[in-house]
């Protein structure tokens, strides 16, 4: 993870300290969820990151997973209040989302019989005067 967290900080050089830590977190986050929850985590498998300006003052991060063991990512809906205060795991993309302008998650191949081929979560940053 300390090789995901250096790279992105080296791609973000010129960019101002709260965005360069903001989407390292949150890259962080997403790249560890691909190595949990997805074949990416077994052997051989890989984590693909993409970093580009998507339209004019947005920044966006995409990480690429192997292929789902489980299902697609989202933010656990059903838990009580006691059960968040006391929960160990499942809030790194509430973090995301609380952090990222936007986010999702989409299909590496758009069709039904190509499922399991892979998912790209992607979330999105306001650039701001930071900027290079």
């Amino acid at each position: 993870m300390s090789a995901v967290r250096a790279e992105l900080r080296a791609d973000l050089a010129g960019f101002g300290e709260d965005l360069v830590e903001t989407v390292t977190l949150c890259a962080s986050e997403l790249v560890a969820n691909a190595i949990e929850h997805t074949l990416s985590g077994d052997s051989g498998g890989r984590v693909l990151r993409a970093l580009f300006e998507s339209e004019p003052g947005v920044l966006r991060l995409v990480v690429v997973d192997d292929g789902a063991r489980e299902s697609c990512p989202q933010i656990p809906t059903d838990r009580t209040e006691q059960e968040w205060l006391s929960a160990e795991r499942g809030r790194g993309l509430l973090m995301v989302d609380m952090l990222a302008v936007r986010w999702g998650a989409y299909p590496v191949v758009p069709f039904p019989f190509c499922a399991g081929l892979g998912t790209a979560v992607w979330a999105e940053f306001a650039l701001g005067g930071g900027q290079r």
